[in-house]
């Protein structure tokens, strides 16, 4: 009897307990507009604190289009690396970080090393220098090349001027079509070669763009086959040969601006381990064209006139 008449108190007291909690939660729930007699409190008027709006982050676009370009030139298991900068906006991507041998794009290195030996820096070159460098690039004459190497002191001279240009991952060799780069490396050599800050003179940027934009038609494959419909000027070298030590495949590189209403990119594509040219040109192209169009659509709302 004890241990049930204790229970009976216990469950009274829970109810009493019950009771109390709602008196007093009702109390809570009006205490905002009806305060108690006497107490002289206002009413409350002012809202409740808002709930904070939930934000979707920013979506990083040109990380998106980072992201595609990697898994397109992941495909060729370290054959391919391609290097993009808008110069009229933020848009910039590199992928790939292996050395590949240069080829003939070394030759715009070349001519870039020469013009900043002239002294006073700026001096136009003599007539006959002049036809070898419009050789070298227009028509990529190896024995303009030869000749130009020779004037700048070879692999001790590039050396000296990538100094300069700003290049940290190109290693001259006592060949120049063996002199080794990245493609993020060929990208600062477009930069210096465009940039109003860079060490070159006004005339000098001006005198190698203008051959980059002289190059002869057959010659004008690689980075170009990215232009778009408003492309209003392009500029191109690029560089092919076999290599012995890849078993006598094929490299093919480009390198070049291309200029459009809304942007002017940079772009270097370099590449190797080609079973023939047309086919290392094609793997080119089609970086070249989908980097590009990933960057294009990336920055599609920016707003840039």
């Amino acid at each position: 009897m004890a241990e049930r008449s204790g229970r009976q108190v216990s469950r009274r007291w829970v109810v009493s307990a019950g009771t109390i909690f709602l008196a007093g939660a009702g109390t809570a729930a009006f205490g905002a507009t009806r305060p108690r007699d006497g107490d002289g409190a206002a009413p409350s008027r002012g809202p409740s604190p808002a709930s904070p709006i939930p934000t979707t982050p920013a979506i990083d676009r040109i990380a998106q289009a980072r992201t595609r370009i990697e898994a397109y030139v992941e495909r060729y298991d370290g054959h391919l690396a391609v290097a993009a900068r808008d110069r009229q906006g933020k848009a910039a991507v590199t992928v790939g970080t292996r050395r590949f041998e240069t080829a003939s794009v070394v030759k715009v290195n070349i001519l870039a090393a020469l013009l900043l030996r002239q002294s006073p820096q700026g001096r136009a070159l003599s007539a006959g220098t002049r036809r070898l460098a419009e050789a070298m690039i227009v028509s990529s004459d190896n024995d303009a090349a030869v000749a130009l190497w020779q004037r700048i002191d070879g692999s001790r001279g590039l050396a000296a001027a990538n100094r300069a240009l700003g290049l940290r991952e190109t290693k001259p060799s006592s060949h120049w079509g063996t002199t080794t780069t990245t493609a993020d490396d060929q990208l600062r050599l477009l930069t210096a070669l465009t940039s109003p800050t860079g060490p070159l003179t006004p005339q000098d940027r001006a005198f190698i763009m203008g051959l980059m934009k002289k190059v002869i038609p057959e010659q004008r494959w690689g980075v170009t086959a990215a232009r778009a419909s408003d492309t209003r000027s392009s500029y191109v070298k690029n560089g092919w040969d076999t290599a012995d030590v890849d078993g006598g495949h094929w490299l093919v590189n480009s390198i070049g601006r291309i200029v459009e209403a809304r942007h002017d990119w940079l772009i270097a594509v370099l590449s190797d381990h080609h079973v023939s040219q047309k086919e290392g040109i094609r793997v080119v192209e089609k970086a070249a064209t989908y980097a590009l169009k990933e960057l294009r659509a990336a920055t599609a709302g920016d707003g840039a006139s």
